[in-house]
């Protein structure tokens, strides 16, 4: 609904299913998929609330990443590599996407 009207979404979602990100994707005409990635082993010691130690041992069940798949996008149009950069360089991706595609005005440098 917000989209047919001009307004700007944005979503953080674990989506785990490949299926259902196209299946979105085709129901939205400007779908800007960012795919926020890091491995499991790097997302484990990023865990503050020890919900994958849970899930590790049966407490938690279906968690993606460790008893549910997780599908990685094949083409999305951001790649954010949390863990191989720092978040300056992941927002200026972000940011330099969307000014690219005319979501925002070109930044001039001084």
């Amino acid at each position: 609904m917000l989209t047919r009207n001009g307004v700007i979404v944005l979503v953080a979602a674990i989506s785990p299913y490949r299926a259902i990100r196209e299946e979105v994707r085709s129901r939205i005409g400007d779908f800007i998929e960012v795919y926020v990635s890091a491995p499991v082993e790097v997302c484990e010691k990023r865990d503050v609330k020890g919900l994958y130690a849970k899930a590790r041992s049966g407490e938690i069940k279906q968690f993606t990443g460790i008893s549910d798949p997780y599908e990685p996008p094949l083409n999305p149009e951001v790649n954010c590599e949390t863990h191989k950069e720092t978040l300056e360089e992941s927002v200026d991706k972000v940011i330099a996407k969307l000014e690219e595609m005319g979501y925002l005005p070109t930044t001039v440098a001084a």
